[in-house]
């Protein structure tokens, strides 16, 4: 039983040991599910599991600058991709899981 103790003992030191050297949490992430900042952090397309709804997809593509935004369909890769005009130029335009909007 004594044993037991001072087995338990020394391992509860170890642990709060390691668990002081542990680095802090971070306050805020640096690869955020959504870009609020209205500007893109990537010039292609982010591959990832996609929350937006046809849309909330084609309303950020609007709030982008285009119109006429038609065909919305989500690919494998969780990227929205549909047509979009934007200064009298049909463009294929595309909307990813940070709410990144890219044309080509």
């Amino acid at each position: 039983m004594r044993n037991s103790l001072i087995v338990g003992a020394i391992l509860a030191l170890v642990c709060s040991s390691a668990l002081a050297q542990a680095p802090p949490a971070q306050q805020q992430p640096g690869n955020r599910a959504v870009n609020t900042e209205g500007t893109n952090n990537s010039s292609a397309p982010v591959a990832g599991a996609n929350s937006f709804t046809e849309g909330q997809a084609k309303s950020r593509i609007e709030a982008g600058g285009y119109s006429n935004v038609t065909e919305l369909k989500k690919d494998d890769s969780g990227v929205w991709r549909g047509k979009g005009m934007k200064d009298g130029k049909s463009v294929t335009v595309s909307v990813d899981f940070q709410g990144n909007v890219i044309a080509r």
